[in-house]
């Protein structure tokens, strides 16, 4: 019962702060040494290798995507059987939903590797003979390892559902620190350049992914691991259905960082895509409070949706909201203190690249104001099993306003609109949420969990 011990709890703010801390740790320590790649790029490879790590970033996001759509759908899915005390039933599906993502991880290194030049030359890697060359060494390497990509991030939250949300985090620690050590001798010592970063990438992933594997294989004293699945589309369906808030918050920035790359170029040139690339960077190391809260605690709630136990799912989402209204307003003051700081180790300072994310950054930061709440907003529809709403706010978050900023904003303020177009469209996001959380109050204030379901906003 060590499932039922670790999600079915009574929980208060310092049972749910110390079960997500782990996922929170897990995605800082992927923040850190996604950072540290990009600053052993940076500075002992050419501010060309780093935009070529950009250029690459849209098919590395439709990876990441489709496994965090499976990971966190299945989740949910797999969490509120447990609470409903299906625990064979739970296994199943989560060893069909690894066998499904497996596949396609596969399909996408074969496919990939298959149409490689064209597929670059669709992202824009043919701006520059160096860029492409860089990109295609980069993008070979990692299409290599797509399926474990996949396999490892889906672990990343199988290993919460599970009540082991530390294995994660030690698990994540392993690979990123041989990331970061691999990094320093590939790249510094014997001198691979931008090979020697995508190979670091590609092992820092392998080992966990094949320890992840062997723990659901052998692990058999917990109530999660692998059985043997029954083939039901119907739970491939749902877990798409499910995750598709996360898999389109994935997708939308593969055409976001598309559409980036391309106004930097018209408006600066190759310069404008490095700053790009650092302010991603900063975005992934200043905000995984974020998402980890968020993904920590949703099996927790999915949990307690499968059971019925409306006053815990109430008093969850009350402790959640002043988590995250806290830390939002903690990462915009750490982001103004230490933002300079943290583009000094990306790039030298006083260089083009510099002054551009420096005045870009002090724009893009107001983002994170308002981008905790949209972010748990969006994991909370989906850990209460409506994907449809989830993935509704996503687009609009992630895709539509950012897409919308982007086309009308550099009209009108030039290289400025470029960088205010996040911040505009996380306070348009937070107005959307607003508007979901009201419609759907009964459900987390510990009324009928049925009329989430029933209740869907009309316009879905």
């Amino acid at each position: 019962m060590t499932i039922s011990k670790g999600i079915g709890r009574e929980h208060t703010i310092k049972s749910l702060l110390a079960y997500a801390a782990p996922t929170i740790g897990v995605m800082i320590f992927v923040s850190v040494y996604t950072m540290i790649d990009g600053i052993f790029v940076a500075r002992y490879v050419n501010a060309t290798a780093l935009s070529a790590v950009n250029i690459f970033m849209p098919i590395y996001a439709l990876i990441f995507a489709i496994a965090l759509m499976l990971g966190t759908g299945g989740s949910a899915i797999i969490a509120k059987k447990m609470g409903e005390k299906k625990f064979q039933e739970a296994r199943s599906n989560f060893t069909l939903i690894v066998l499904f993502g497996t596949v396609i991880g596969l399909l996408i290194m074969s496919l990939g590797l298959l149409f490689i030049q064209p597929l670059l030359a669709l992202i824009g890697a043919t701006a520059d003979e160096q860029l492409f060359n860089y990109t295609f060494t980069y993008a070979k390497i990692l299409l290599m390892v797509s399926p474990l990509i996949t396999i490892q991030m889906m672990f990343e939250n199988f290993f919460v559902t599970a009540g082991k949300p530390n294995l994660s985090l030690v698990i994540t620690l392993i690979g990123g620190s041989l990331n970061i050590a691999l990094d320093y001798v590939f790249i510094v010592v014997m001198n691979m350049g931008i090979e020697g970063a995508a190979l670091a990438t590609a092992i820092g992933i392998t080992i966990p992914a094949f320890i992840g594997i062997g723990y659901f294989l052998f692990a058999r004293h917990n109530m999660l691991y692998f059985s043997k699945p029954k083939v039901d589309w119907k739970i491939i369906l749902n877990s798409c259905i499910n995750g598709s808030s996360e898999m389109i918050t994935n997708l939308s920035l593969s055409f976001i960082t598309f559409a980036f790359n391309l106004l930097m170029l018209d408006y600066i040139g190759v310069e404008g895509v490095a700053a790009v690339t650092i302010m991603l960077y900063l975005m992934m190391f200043l905000t995984p409070v974020f998402m980890g809260y968020s993904v920590g605690i949703a099996p927790i709630i999915s949990y307690n949706y499968g059971s019925q136990n409306k006053t815990q799912l109430k008093r969850i989402f009350k402790i959640s909201t002043l988590v995250i209204g806290i830390s939002s307003i903690a990462v915009f003051a750490l982001s103004l203190l230490f933002g300079p700081y943290l583009i000094q180790f990306m790039v030298e300072k006083g260089s083009d690249v510099y002054h551009i994310a420096i005045d870009g950054f002090r724009i893009f930061s107001i983002g994170f104001l308002f981008m905790g709440i949209n972010i748990f907003t969006s994991m909370l529809f989906t850990a209460l099993s409506n994907g449809k709403v989830s993935a509704f706010i996503s687009l609009l978050r992630t895709f539509v306003f950012v897409l919308t900023g982007l086309w009308v904003l550099p009209l009108l303020l030039g290289v400025n609109g470029i960088w205010l177009a996040i911040p505009l469209a996380e306070f348009l996001s937070l107005i959307v949420c607003t508007i979901f959380l009201l419609k759907h109050r009964n459900v987390y204030n510990g009324s009928n969990n049925d009329s989430l379901l029933k209740g869907e906003m009309k316009v879905l």
